[in-house]
């Protein structure tokens, strides 16, 4: 039962530390694809902090917003809302530093592609203007530290596992249409070769023609950034028939993919952050 001294009051810190923790149980059993009950833990939690349930959820839909801009999965039906109490991001700063694991989540096996495998392919999102967004400074400081883009990169697990998904992706595109004479000759390139072409998979279109397919890979939603090479955008530039850009999203609970297609510059907005230091 709701404690109605607490209606209309400011959540404090062991109330947020205790959904938040609870948020990441919930989660940790979606990911594994495990059962679970969001009605019964949200029923726990109101009756552990005196909240309502509509204060508990739409708190729930906070914590859903901050992961999403962390470039994390977050619990289906609890569809992000915006309108934070700025305390939430202690706790989840907290939750996180304490359980640094939950931030490299990736499948214990990479997910088998789909049949028909073209239906894993999904529009990319609409380019918008580069603006500064206006968000509260403790996010800002939040995604400082917990960055997305940073944390796929370092990621080594999940960028291979993002580029076996593919492969799986491209060879059963391939059989499906007759020709499994290229599918055989599909390569790993970033495995094979090592980092460095410029793509890391060396795939076929069904004339034959080579398809050089950069894979980026994240839990995070659509729009969570990347990092890009200059040997990628150069190679881009190039062989702009040829090179393609994989997103591969939502890869730990639903892989989906979008292609970009060169120019880069219509498909993304390019603002470079790494520099080379030369005497």
């Amino acid at each position: 039962m709701a404690d109605e001294a607490k209606i209309g009051t400011n959540w404090q810190d062991d109330e947020l530390d205790a959904i938040v923790a609870d948020y990441f149980a919930m989660l940790a059993a979606d990911l594994c694809g495990q059962p679970y009950v969001k009605s019964r833990h949200s029923a726990a939690l109101m009756a552990q902090i005196g909240r309502t349930h509509r204060s508990v959820e739409f708190k729930h839909q906070n914590i859903s917003a901050v992961l999403d801009e962390l470039g994390m999965p977050w619990i289906p039906g609890y569809k992000p809302k915006r309108n934070y109490q700025n305390a939430i991001f202690g706790a989840i700063d907290r939750y996180l530093t304490a359980h640094p694991s939950v931030l490299e989540a990736i499948p214990a096996a990479p997910p088998s592609a789909p049949s028909p495998p073209a239906a894993v392919f999904v529009a990319p999102p609409e380019l918008e203007a580069v603006e500064q967004v206006a968000i509260p400074e403790p996010l800002r400081r939040l995604v400082r530290k917990f960055d997305p883009v940073e944390r796929d990169y370092r990621n080594r697990c999940l960028g291979r596992a993002g580029e076996e998904f593919v492969l799986q992706v491209e060879r059963q595109q391939l059989i499906e249409v007759g020709r499994s004479d290229l599918s055989r000759k599909i390569r790993w390139v970033s495995a094979e070769d090592g980092d460095g072409a410029g793509y890391d998979v060396l795939s076929f279109d069904t004339s034959g023609r080579e398809r050089l397919l950069e894979v980026k890979t994240t839990n995070g939603s659509a729009r969570t950034p990347f990092f890009l090479s200059r040997k990628e955008r150069d190679l881009s530039t190039e062989r702009p028939e040829n090179w393609r850009l994989y997103r591969v999203h939502l890869f730990a609970k639903e892989p989906r993919i979008f292609t970009i297609i060169p120019p880069l510059e219509e498909g993304v907005n390019l603002r470079p952050e790494i520099w080379r230091a030369f005497f």
